[in-house]
């Protein structure tokens, strides 16, 4: 790990963070909907982990932050679309680090 750079060691997480929220929202599956993965309260420690890191480590991430908000953001508005009954806006998971998604 001493050789690896920082840049790398956030991003991998970061990527981590993401397949395993997708993963959660049932996204991986041909029917989220019936998707025996689906874990919406775990999709959302997820996703507000994910938030955390992009946000707190965007300056340090160069040409990955944009994908990786990219990603975030897609994660977000899945959850939201998965939801019984939406958050309000700012309060869906991460939105306490990024802002209001739509």
């Amino acid at each position: 790990m001493a050789t690896i750079p920082s840049v790398e060691v956030i991003s991998r997480a970061a990527v981590m963070l993401l397949s395993a929220s997708a993963e959660r929202l049932g996204l991986a599956d041909e029917d989220p909907d019936t998707s025996p993965h689906r874990d919406l309260d775990e999709a959302r420690r997820l996703i507000t982990a994910l938030a955390g890191l992009v946000t707190a480590s965007a300056e340090y991430l160069g040409a990955h932050a944009g994908p990786l908000r990219d990603g975030l953001q897609s994660v977000q508005r899945a959850f939201r679309e998965a939801s019984a009954v939406p958050d309000a806006p700012g309060m869906g998971p991460g939105e306490k680090y990024t802002g209001p998604v739509s």
